[in-house]
């Protein structure tokens, strides 16, 4: 499935979406699955990360942050997983706010997602799973970070369905991004039992595909 166009079906779009993308990344499986669950069409262009792509010239000319995942839409090209979510909602309709007071609480989980639970969690994963040696006083110092976190999230959900609002919003789409590698990240979920629950019903969507197959580059070339 990675790597092909994918038809629509709730959504009806003029023009397709085009996301820079690749499977092992938390950041990009954000907007790609707001695209697969809203069922638009949409095509997922490779970034080669782990051979350098973003570090190069020709791909700070798409983004000049030298990061995916980057959207491109309409004439549009946008970058930063918070910023390309929020544009998904408004353009799809879907998983958006349905009020002032629920976007400012959308807005504010995005926010401590990507200052808290993503910025720990994507890093100390990297380390723990791409890396071959890492260093032991920084995972654990990561390892922390990432638990404090993980409670935190639990400790929400453990008195509601979702994160905003009685519905999946782009604060639940945002804050999963990287939590269904669980054996790459190390976490045993039963500790985390409304967080468990919580991905449960994100994966039991009709659409919902893993980050693996939803996106080109897995296996990693020259992965064993």
């Amino acid at each position: 499935m990675a790597g092909s166009r994918r038809a629509g079906g709730d959504v009806a779009t003029p023009e397709g979406f085009t996301l820079y993308c690749f499977a092992q990344s938390g950041n990009c499986y954000k907007p790609a699955l707001a695209l697969q669950l809203a069922g638009a069409d949409w095509t997922p262009r490779f970034v080669d990360y782990f051979k350098g792509e973003t570090r190069a010239p020709a791909y700070r000319e798409i983004n000049a942050m030298g990061e995916a995942p980057v959207l491109e839409h309409r004439g549009l090209r946008l970058a930063q997983s918070g910023v390309i979510l929020d544009y998904l909602a408004e353009t799809l309709g879907r998983f958006g706010p349905r009020d002032v007071g629920e976007r400012r609480e959308i807005l504010r989980w995005l926010l401590w997602d990507n200052h808290k639970l993503t910025s720990y969690t994507a890093t100390y994963r990297f380390l723990r799973t791409f890396t071959k040696e890492p260093d032991e006083a920084v995972m654990k110092f990561l390892r922390a970070r990432v638990e404090t976190a993980w409670s935190v999230l639990d400790a929400h959900l453990s008195e509601r369905q979702y994160v905003v609002g009685e519905r999946l919003t782009i604060a639940d789409l945002s804050l999963c991004g990287y939590l269904f590698w669980p054996d790459e990240i190390g976490v045993d979920l039963d500790a985390y039992p409304s967080m468990r629950t919580w991905l449960d019903r994100i994966r039991a969507e009709p659409r919902w595909v893993h980050p693996y197959e939803l996106m080109p580059g897995h296996p990693l070339s020259g992965a064993a």
